[in-house]
């Protein structure tokens, strides 16, 4: 197998990398072993200040990171742009507030002196995707290291060169060789570093497929495992919503990296006495946004990162328009050697439809018509995912009692979706277990260690 880099916009291969056989691996493995004891015994003020460093170096390499993200999956640069900032963000949040989030907490029991410690498991494998390759990784990195842990990035094959640009980032920091390693093996070796003893836990974000083989081999080998698996938020416009907000809001948040987002809107679940309305301005908007090179900032649609992934949507899109979803605008690749997928929307979407059931991961909305507010809780509910969703209305206490009705990992009244170091940010049901960010998320990977004497 070998990593290929493969240029969205016009098919072109950038770069080819080989993976690495059982040699090298069994190296960076022995590499990164060494350094658990080493990282873990280092004072957790001087990890924070090596995290400091990593969010200057990011800061000071953007231009040059932000130009590989979108080179590599066609993200607008504007967004790769703000997707490194972002991880600068997490480093610098981590960097300040880690060591209050590991505080030992003294409890009174019969014992003299009683507490809670927290203590780094060792090394832990991060399996990571492509549409966010930058922010993946950083949001389960910065904290992970901070807490004393080591880690193992298993990127996505397409990405190597931000696979490799991650790495470099600590490296730059000052941040030990080994503490965190970037492993250039496939899909198939993966189960190997899973098994191995010195790997204490795995996270993963990405498919449901990839999900399940990743918490199969860390349950074997009881393992602690955190999965993020995709979702399909919906977006619930109630007849009191504000609609130019929830077309603006809508169409930033469905069509933002070409649509490819775990916490995109996904299902536009709109109650009847609004729908046309809603509707009617939507597809204006929709039709506005202009595909093209990502690197102008003249195009705000971004092409799909893969020709296959385009292929795969179009033919979920097809099958549900042949089951009686109507086409609203769109609905077809677009000509030319890029990975483009024309802004769509398709309306009257219904149980029994591939758009009803799964993720369409790409520029497509569908629309489902809730006859109340009940009945739009009741279909935003009814799917499998339970990662994200959002209520628009113009009253916050009805938003809010929405909102908490809504099986999912976070719910946001008028606001886009959208993950925040200071947030807890993950899913249930099928979109997944565990959390990142904030302080639950440093604590997934530690040892909360009771300490009783006497």
């Amino acid at each position: 197998m070998a990593f290929h880099a493969i240029n969205p916009v016009d098919g072109s291969t950038i770069l080819t990398l080989d993976n690495w056989g059982a040699s090298r691996l069994s190296k960076a493995m022995d590499v990164a072993e060494l350094a658990v004891g080493t990282w873990a015994d280092t004072p957790i003020k001087k990890r924070c200040e090596l995290m400091y460093k990593a969010a200057e170096v990011l800061r000071a390499r953007q231009e040059e990171l932000a130009t590989i993200i979108t080179q590599e999956m066609g993200k607008l640069i504007k967004e790769s742009r703000g997707e490194i900032k972002k991880c600068a963000w997490v480093c610098e949040y981590y960097a300040e507030h880690g060591q209050g989030f590991l505080e030992e907490e003294y409890i009174e029991t019969d014992a003299a002196k009683s507490l809670v410690t927290y203590q780094p498991l060792g090394i832990i494998l991060a399996v990571m995707p492509w549409n966010f390759p930058f922010w993946q990784v950083f949001r389960f990195a910065a904290p992970a290291l901070v807490a004393g842990n080591t880690g193992l990035l298993k990127h996505a094959s397409n990405v190597p060169q931000c696979a490799q640009a991650i790495e470099s980032v600590f490296k730059e920091a000052g941040i030990p060789e080994g503490v965190f390693t970037t492993l250039m093996i496939g899909s198939v070796q993966v189960r190997g570093v899973i098994d191995d003893p010195r790997v204490k836990a795995v996270t993963l974000t990405g498919s449901k497929p990839a999900g399940k083989s990743v918490a199969e081999a860390a349950g074997a080998n009881i393992k602690k495992s955190v999965l993020e698996l995709g979702g399909s938020d919906a977006f619930i416009v109630l007849d009191d919503a504000d609609l130019e907000l929830a077309v603006k809001q809508g169409v930033t948040s469905r069509y933002m990296n070409g649509g490819q987002s775990c916490i995109a809107a996904k299902r536009f679940i709109v109650v009847d006495a609004i729908a046309d309305a809603f509707l009617e301005k939507f597809k204006a908007a929709v039709e506005d946004l202009r595909t093209g090179d990502p690197m102008s900032v003249d195009t705000t649609l971004a092409p799909m990162a893969r020709h296959d992934l385009r292929d795969e949507l179009h033919k979920q899109v097809i099958e549900s328009i042949e089951a009686g979803a109507k086409v609203v605008t769109g609905c077809a690749p677009e000509a030319g050697s890029g990975a483009y997928y024309q802004a769509s929307i398709i309306d009257h979407v219904k149980p029994g439809m591939r758009a009803w059931h799964e993720e369409l991961f790409g520029p497509v909305a569908i629309v489902i018509r809730a006859k109340n507010e009940d009945d739009a809780v009741s279909i935003a509910n009814s799917s499998d995912f339970g990662l994200g969703g959002s209520v628009w209305t113009q009253s916050n206490a009805r938003g809010e009692r929405v909102a908490r009705q809504l099986q999912c990992g976070a719910a946001f009244v008028n606001g886009l979706v959208k993950s925040d170091p200071r947030m807890p940010f993950g899913g249930i049901k099928r979109s997944g277990y565990g959390r990142e960010l904030s302080h639950h998320g440093i604590r997934e990977f530690v040892n909360a260690k009771t300490i009783w004497i006497k």
